[in-house]
């Protein structure tokens, strides 16, 4: 192993915090419409979807190498203990948001907080802009679009092909359908995801002097980011999980096929392409996309208003938090003791404003609060189908 001083272990064990963060604020995109439509139980979906986010890991580096020597320049006086507020950033903003029940982008959490920090702490010189709008920027704006229209698209095909079947053996064969597509999610999860957090080590031990710029990420780098993102996908993140199962539309079975399909294709894509793209964004857009696409379809258009409008804010809210981080970080030991204390501090408050108002595996599939927008009718030109859907109360 590298020669790793305090600092850098300092850095390394948060990034590894934001992974574990990550892992159960997108636990929603892989397992959401799985577990809202019955098709697995909640604890075992959880399970399947950590044991494939491991795999995922292992399977490339290209997202890694854009985050550690794309959007920052690694070689323009960037400090572990900035990259460090960067991370506080991205967790703080990862709780929040699990706190009201939103899939925002753990990405872009990222994003905004080593950008943010970085601006603070080393000026603009330090940020590639052509990579943030090439490589961040417009695969934020196109790949959910994408997911949806390709979701949208899959669901009014597979009504069209079923037509007349049996409703209950379409149901079951949509169901395993269901499960595979969920574990395909689950895979291109940890491709993408985990290898944001190895890039942000490797980007810790390269400014830290104990790896060569443009390095890969060592084995023990890749296997820790994976046990991480896994260890948080099994945790559950249940919040999140009822909001895309349940409070963003009523998912019948062909349509929980239909949007994972599209979301995992998506993500597949785009991670071989070296895109480090929102799951989060992507998995939303093919839901949606899944509930426009069924005759008769709801969508609850508060929700997902509410949901895009923390997609808006959390670049800037996290590059807020980070900047802020790093001007405290960078006076010293003692400055980035207090960011610790405060992390600490913050994410011990949210905790305990969660127990609250618990979600768990128990209760995941509960209706949507009534303060929530009933659901409004969407009309497609479609003929109503016999497939079954799940009524809404809300």
């Amino acid at each position: 192993m590298e020669h790793i001083t305090l600092l850098i272990a300092i850095v390394i064990i948060t990034a590894l915090a934001f992974d574990f963060t990550n892992g159960f604020h997108d636990t929603a995109n892989a397992m959401a419409t799985t577990i809202s439509t019955g098709a697995m139980k909640p604890r075992a979906a959880v399970a399947m979807s950590a044991a494939l986010n491991l795999v995922g890991a292992f399977l490339s580096i290209e997202v890694a190498r854009t985050i550690s020597g794309g959007i920052i320049d690694e070689e323009a006086g960037v400090r572990p203990e900035v990259i460090f507020a960067g991370l506080v950033g991205a967790i703080v903003w990862n709780l929040l948001t699990w706190l009201a029940g939103l899939p925002s982008s753990s990405s872009h959490a990222l994003f905004g907080g080593l950008i943010g920090a970085t601006l603070a702490s080393v000026g603009t010189g330090a940020v590639n802009a052509d990579a943030v709008v090439t490589k961040v920027v417009i695969p934020a704006l196109a790949a959910p679009l994408v997911a949806g229209v390709a979701a949208y698209l899959a669901t009014r095909l597979t009504y069209r092909i079923t037509r007349g079947a049996d409703e209950r053996e379409a149901a079951r064969g949509y169901r395993a359908g269901q499960i595979a597509s969920a574990a395909l999610v689950s895979l291109a999860h940890g491709t993408n995801d985990a290898q944001k957090t190895m890039g942000v080590m490797t980007l810790a031990l390269i400014t830290g002097g104990a790896l060569a710029p443009g390095a890969d990420p060592p084995l023990w780098v890749i296997a820790s980011a994976g046990v991480a993102i896994a260890l948080g996908t099994y945790l559950g993140g249940w919040r999140i999980i009822r909001t895309m199962g349940r409070g963003l539309t009523d998912i019948a079975p062909p349509q929980g096929f239909a949007a994972q399909t599209s979301a995992a294709t998506t993500i597949l894509a785009s991670s071989h392409m070296g895109f480090a793209l929102s799951t989060t964004q992507v998995c939303s857009g093919a839901v949606l996309g899944c509930g426009l696409g069924r005759a008769g379809g709801t969508v609850r258009w508060s929700t997902a208003t509410r949901m895009v409008v923390a997609w808006g804010l959390t670049l800037p809210a996290a590059g807020l938090i980070g900047a802020v981080g790093a001007l405290i970080a960078e006076r010293g030991d003692w400055g980035v003791g207090v960011v610790a204390a405060l992390l600490v501090a913050v994410s011990a408050g949210i905790w305990l404003l969660s127990r609250r108002r618990p979600v768990d595996h128990a209760n995941v599939n509960a209706e949507v609060n009534a303060d929530d927008e009933a659901p409004e009718p969407v009309a497609v030109d479609l003929p109503p189908t016999p497939a079954p859907s799940v009524s809404s109360t809300s």
